[in-house]
């Protein structure tokens, strides 16, 4: 590492070798923001100021390095990207009360990754490897798209599970996931329509099974700006409660996350596609042509949901994760898996099954859209 500058509102990492990526967390008692940055070393250079009261450097592991910026007032990672070169890390940094920052501090990690086509310039080694390609299958037949204005975004919503899948049980027996995902879809897709903001389309509109390369197939050839998969989660601890917000990684966040991937990946076995024997070569092809810039899109609007949904429903304290789900390897689509509860928690159930509840999951997500679009959008009406 070369540098740690604090100016006005950002601070600037600057790195002497290319890193794999980084990701920041906000600890409380005392405030302050601790930066992962793997594949780096501590550096000897660094300049408070603002917000920032000092910099301290080390490696806590030995081969990656970890920045903590102790705060002189309480202030939250509001963004972060690295430039064009790969080797600069800015972050914006907001001031804020107490009750935010330690909300902030609830909301677990953001990952920040570098550009893609640097990753790959900077790379030492070329090869080339040959696989078979699978034969092409039947065409899947394309949804309907709400709305006529073809210049707004086009957002497709993904009911999960359906026909002989019927996904997770609750308790009692009475509801299964596969009836409840259907239900939220439909109540999101006419929130998003009434907006009037963007386009919709579902990958399913009745009882029937889609395998995971249909539903994110779907949404790539209808050109697709956003894709947000629903699901239900389920445990064995009945009082396990909240929404979770999922994007894909190879590396699971947690045990949680990777019981969730082998769990749902291998729902296409019971379509007589067994992709969980093949899913390590086909993941680690697609995670190669992943844009980076669409993995960071996935992330931020992942973000953005677990924020706008604290007021509305129920969500766990550390909402974003990550986890190898195939659903969400579509590599140049911004996609989420929304698990908008707990199907095994009968309070969660309930309000999923209710229509306040589906009501209150589709302002959620309308909320989340209006905002990344107009973020997106923003800098376009700008420059005008």
């Amino acid at each position: 590492m070369q540098d740690v500058k604090v100016q006005g509102d950002r601070v600037v990492i600057r790195f002497n070798e290319p890193v794999r990526q980084a990701s920041a967390f906000m600890l409380a008692g005392p405030n302050r923001i601790a930066v992962d940055v793997d594949g780096a070393t501590p550096g000897a250079a660094h300049r408070p100021g603002g917000a920032v009261a000092s910099i301290r450097q080390g490696s806590p592991d030995g081969s990656n390095a970890r920045i903590v910026l102790d705060l002189a007032r309480p202030a939250i990672v509001a963004d972060g990207s690295f430039g064009s070169d790969g080797r600069t890390l800015t972050l914006a940094l907001r001031t804020v009360d107490d009750a935010r920052f330690a909300r902030a501090a609830a909301e677990g990690r953001m990952s920040f990754l570098p550009p893609f086509s640097y990753i790959r310039a900077s790379s030492s080694h070329s090869y080339s490897e040959r696989v078979a390609v699978p034969a092409r299958a039947a065409p899947t037949r394309l949804p309907r798209i709400y709305g006529n204005d073809p210049s707004r975004p086009l957002v497709v919503i993904d009911a999960g599970h359906g026909g002989h899948d019927p996904g997770a049980i609750s308790p009692d027996g009475k509801l299964r996931e596969k009836d409840l995902t259907l239900q939220v879809a439909l109540a999101i897709r006419d929130a998003l329509v009434a907006s009037g903001k963007v386009r919709v389309a579902l990958t399913r509109d009745d009882d029937r099974y889609l395998i995971h390369r249909e539903r994110f197939g779907v949404a790539r050839q209808l050109g697709a700006d956003l894709f947000i998969s629903i699901h239900c989660d389920s445990a064995g601890n009945t009082t396990a409660s909240g929404a979770t917000v999922y994007t894909l990684s190879e590396t699971a966040s947690d045990k949680e996350a990777a019981r969730l991937a082998a769990r749902e990946n291998k729902s296409d076995i019971l379509a007589g596609v067994d992709l969980g024997g093949t899913a390590p070569e086909i993941s680690s092809i697609l995670i190669d042509l992943t844009q980076r810039e669409t993995m960071n899109s996935s992330a931020g609007f992942a973000r953005l949901l677990g924020r706008e949904a604290q007021p509305l429903i129920p969500v766990r304290a550390n909402y974003h994760r990550f986890a190898s789900l195939l659903v969400l390897k579509a590599p140049d689509l911004p996609s989420v898996l929304f698990e908008t509860g707990y199907i095994s928690n009968a309070t969660d159930a309930a309000f999923l099954a209710s229509p306040e509840g589906q009501r209150r999951v589709a302002q959620t997500v309308r909320r989340a859209v209006d905002i990344h679009f107009a973020t997106r959008n923003a800098p376009r009406l700008a420059a005008r």
